[in-house]
């Protein structure tokens, strides 16, 4: 391990913040990880990173940042019809979903192009175009910080919610996640595809106008979502962000029928929960934010859920303009936008 110090940390983050850490450490092996909570005293703060595809840093981190670079990936059990596949921490996600793909493996077809690593996937439950990674999800695998020890939870035990886990809860800062396990589908048929969320359907039917319904594939889905969301969302190599910056909100039936009364236009998808999700993107676009801008800081034109950096906003330029945008929310729905993005 080679431990740097004042190391900048632009690279590792996806708004392209140029901020540094005291010291840090890039690990790539279970015991490395350990030796480095071993050898550390309580009284220095480690901040585990991962992709760097969900953090907002307004300042300079103290103490130690530890990237998780663990990589390799292995079917762990296999059966006609299913295989468990486990990966690494440190493995890049979409590049996990295009090896499913072009093995003709189901389930995470739907998640392509999500920015950032394995590892920082079940934190939030990764999710998009109807699918949440607890869908496929087996087991995670991490290391407690405090003992070293490793423990392996169940999909139950992860406790997932709408983009949360235990590991934003009960788990925050005292387990490090080393490998995921997922179940995915060998030679999913049509019907086994998700494909009725947004607009899938017609981005398949732009794209692959001569194939029958019935012969969609994992790669068909898999092209379309892609392709919606490259229409959609910015780069973040071109255009500092960090994907989807506040969480829909999911309110109550009398919540949605107020506003529904006021604005009957307002796209909503029902839950089975019985509660009702809102389009967080629908609500700053009412409030006039879309394609909005202070400086460097603004919400993209294309879509106005994501905050992005056009080059020299700093972390506390963008948290200021975020908390314009949930105040206006606010006053002109009476809903609290929360935030996705971990903020430092």
């Amino acid at each position: 391990m080679i431990f740097h110090q004042h190391y900048s940390l632009k690279p590792h983050n996806s708004f392209g913040l140029e901020v540094f850490a005291e010291q840090f450490v890039s690990i790539s092996s279970e015991e490395e990880l350990r030796e480095v909570f071993r050898s550390k005293q309580s009284a220095t703060p480690v901040f585990v990173l991962g992709g760097g595809s969900n953090v907002l840093f307004t300042q300079n981190v103290q103490g130690l940042v530890c990237k998780i670079a663990l990589k390799g990936t292995r079917v762990v059990r296999e059966t006609a019809e299913t295989l468990e596949l486990e990966c690494a921490a440190g493995e890049v996600w979409d590049d996990i979903v295009r090896y499913a793909v072009a093995q003709n493996w189901g389930g995470i077809e739907n998640l392509s192009l999500i920015p950032g690593s394995i590892g920082a996937a079940p934190v939030q439950n990764i999710g998009a175009y109807g699918v949440e990674l607890k869908d496929v999800l087996v087991s995670v695998q991490g290391m407690m910080r405090d003992t070293g020890e490793m423990h392996t939870l169940t999909q139950e035990e992860c406790a997932f919610g709408y983009r949360d886990s235990i590991f934003k809860r009960e788990l925050k800062n005292k387990c490090v996640i080393t490998s995921v396990t997922m179940r995915l589908r060998k030679n999913p048929t049509a019907n086994d595809l998700h494909t009725s969320y947004g607009a899938i359907r017609e981005e398949l039917t732009k794209l692959f106008p001569e194939t029958p319904h019935e012969s969609y594939t994992v790669h068909h889905v898999s092209e379309a979502v892609r392709s919606i969301r490259r229409s959609k969302l910015p780069d973040p190599a071109v255009l500092g962000n960090a994907g989807s910056f506040f969480k829909n909100p999911e309110v109550s039936r009398e919540v949605y029928e107020r506003l529904y009364a006021e604005y009957p236009a307002m796209p909503v998808f029902m839950l089975d929960s019985g509660l009702v999700k809102i389009p967080a993107a629908w609500l700053i676009e009412q409030t006039g934010w879309k394609g909005r801008r202070d400086g460097d800081a603004g919400m993209h034109t294309q879509q106005a859920l994501v905050l992005v950096n056009y080059g020299k906003a700093t972390g506390q330029d963008l948290v200021r303009l975020s908390e314009r945008v949930r105040a206006d929310v606010f006053a002109k729905f009476s809903l609290q936008l929360e935030t996705e993005v971990n903020i430092l």
